[in-house]
């Protein structure tokens, strides 16, 4: 039993723990502390403390007026520690006895809260009339091993801070025993005193005090039932106390057991004090802390209620976050990639696989060839007006579309600024404020502008993808290669044919053997032999080569648009975003710390415990 109870006590201290990790996480997310909580005063000032102490149950010693308690109490002391008189309501502060070695006033300080203790100097002490609520307390030769005494005020007085001060120690209790007489087991106020110790499930022991032995056992059963039936108590141990002055006096009270019911015939007196210290220690420790426990533990009002709030302000961060995603608002219509721009990087591609004879005829004759035509472009461009280079119009829409991105971006900050929770707000405003939307666009502008067309990283990704098909083809690899060799070898005759359907066209003298010479010097010129390899290739095979290269080029252009996409997202994190996305994946993250998965596996394992 007490590994039960030690390993309830670290549960508890391990929940302490975790809230107390949790406390900074809270905070960065907007959820205020949990201090001045009623859950977490109850496990800070009263679960944690009564843990604190050394492995004592405290037994209240409760009741009404002129029944006796302070009698029962000196029994059970084996001293006269608490005052006897004979005038209602005498007791009006609790007397307190701890066992040897108990005596440390800072614990008991924090067991007895509500009170300011006192040390004990004479039994007249507690009959005092004073304003304060004053605890005696001292340490008692006879008192026995883990008990912990306390003579409580009157739960029926007339003086209204006695009830304030029996309530007070009915909730640091574990142990409330009930002196009841004929005239008080049915008196109101002792039945509402005694239903509330029920609802918070504090173990009860009835004593029924002043007892005429012979004439009354027929009646106990009865005031036992009606007690009972009345505050829902089902009492641990039932006691009966003949009315004896001179016994009373010289602590010699006699104790008997007559069971649960009441209905037990009497027998030798019990020692009350050796059954009280062999009560079921750690049972009643863990029961005595359910009332206090369910509070930290209510769904909605307690620690699991904390952690909720916790997990949804992370999950507004989580939803800020995924509204703010910089991969997200990249996500707009990229124009397509120039096919011209494509063709260049597959010819320098194939370069690099030609050999040193063939690289050079090939890069001296598209040079000559680039020069020849010249006066063809000229001529062209003069009937069909000037017109925008390909590459120029790709730029322009990729700079629409980026604008475009970052607008939505702002839109979307200014959306949540409006409604995004306290900690959102004021993040989003800094981000906000004065010139920063036209700054940004700026900004964004100059960084597009000096940014390559064709990167490294999308140049190794293409590079890539024609190794993989030049190794899955190896045929056309082959016939492509010997294609480009014979082109090479007919460089100079394409080139004479090339300059001269330029000079025919620019002299408008155009025929038709020109016009095919033109259109193969054109496509050996552009394509460096790939391209032309390639249609020729696809043109004398099937079906499913042509999809093949549709495919490939289809993969080619996404890729561009997926990496142009993460360029602008990875400059608007690191140039407006980063900061605040950090703090909002942070905050999004707190359901999943360590702290947190501690204090739910805590509370899992005290709902086990306390049954």
């Amino acid at each position: 039993m007490a590994n039960h109870l030690q390993a309830f006590a670290e549960e508890l201290r391990r929940l302490d723990r975790a809230v107390a990790g949790l406390a900074p996480v809270a905070a960065s997310i907007g959820v205020e502390p949990p201090a001045g909580r009623q859950w977490f005063e109850l496990l800070r000032k009263k679960l944690l403390p009564q843990l604190d102490v050394p492995p004592l149950l405290v037994v209240g010693i409760v009741g009404g007026t002129n029944i006796g308690k302070s009698v029962i109490f000196n029994h059970l002391a084996g001293e006269v520690a608490s005052g006897v008189s004979p005038l209602a309501a005498g007791t009006r502060h609790p007397v307190c006895l701890v066992p040897p070695g108990a005596d440390n006033p800072e614990l008991l300080a924090r067991l007895f809260e509500p009170f300011e203790l006192r040390a004990w100097q004479s039994p007249r002490d507690p009959l005092e009339e004073a304003p304060e609520n004053r605890l005696f307390w001292r340490a008692g030769s006879r008192t026995p091993a883990r008990l912990l005494l306390i003579d409580a005020p009157d739960v029926d007085s007339d003086v209204v801070v006695n009830w304030e001060r029996a309530r007070a120690i009915r909730q640091a209790s574990d142990v409330l025993m009930a002196v009841l007489t004929q005239q008080k087991y049915n008196d109101a106020a002792v039945k509402e005193f005694f239903r509330s110790a029920v609802e918070a499930d504090k173990p009860i022991i009835v004593v029924f005090n002043q007892c005429n032995l012979t004439a009354d056992a027929q009646f106990w059963p009865q005031w036992l039932s009606t007690f009972c039936e009345e505050t829902g108590a089902r009492p641990e141990l039932v006691y009966v106390v003949p009315y004896d002055r001179d016994a009373a006096e010289a602590l010699r009270l006699p104790f008997h057991s007559v069971g649960p019911e009441g209905r037990w015939p009497l027998g030798d007196p019990a020692d009350l004090r050796d059954e009280l210290a062999s009560l079921r220690f750690d049972t009643i420790k863990i029961r005595t802390f359910r009332g206090a426990l369910a509070r930290v533990l209510d769904p909605q009002r307690g620690a699991a209620a904390y952690l909720e709030t916790i997990r949804t302000a992370a999950g507004q961060f989580s939803a800020a976050a995924a509204a703010l995603s910089a991969t997200e608002m990249a996500r707009v219509a990229w124009p397509t990639l120039p096919a011209g721009v494509l063709v260049e990087e597959i010819r320098r591609w194939w370069d690099t696989g030609r050999g040193t004879w063939s690289r050079r005829i090939h890069g001296f004759y598209r040079a000559l060839g680039r020069g020849a035509t010249w006066p063809v472009r000229t001529a062209w461009q003069t009937l069909a007006g000037e017109q925008v280079e390909p590459l120029a119009a790709f730029q322009q829409q990729e700079r629409r579309a980026i604008l475009l991105a970052v607008e939505k971006m702002l839109d979307e900050l200014e959306r949540l600024a409006q409604v995004g929770n306290d900690t959102l707000r004021p993040r989003l405003a800094r981000l906000l404020g004065g010139d920063a939307r036209a700054d940004l666009l700026r900004r964004v502008q100059t960084a597009h502008d000096d940014s390559p067309t064709v990167d490294e990283d999308y140049r190794a990704f293409l590079e890539s993808e024609l190794e993989a098909w030049k190794a899955a083809n190896p045929r056309a690899v082959r016939f492509l290669q010997s294609l480009d060799h014979a082109w090479a070898i007919a460089r100079p005759t394409i080139t004479v044919a090339l300059v001269v359907s330029s000079w025919g066209l620019a002299g408008g003298l155009v025929g038709s053997a020109g016009h095919a010479a033109g259109e193969l010097a054109t496509e050996a010129a552009i394509a460096g032999g790939l391209t032309g390899g390639g249609e020729a290739l696809v043109s004398t095979t099937s079906e499913g080569v042509r999809q093949a290269a549709a495919r490939l080029f289809t993969r080619l252009q996404s890729r561009y648009a997926d990496g142009r996409a993460r360029w602008l997202a990875a400059w608007l994190e690191g140039q407006l975003l980063g900061e605040l996305l950090g703090e909002l994946h942070d905050g999004a993250e707190a359901p999943r710390h360590e702290a947190f998965h501690q204090a739910e596996s805590a509370m899992q394992r005290l709902r086990a415990a306390a049954g």
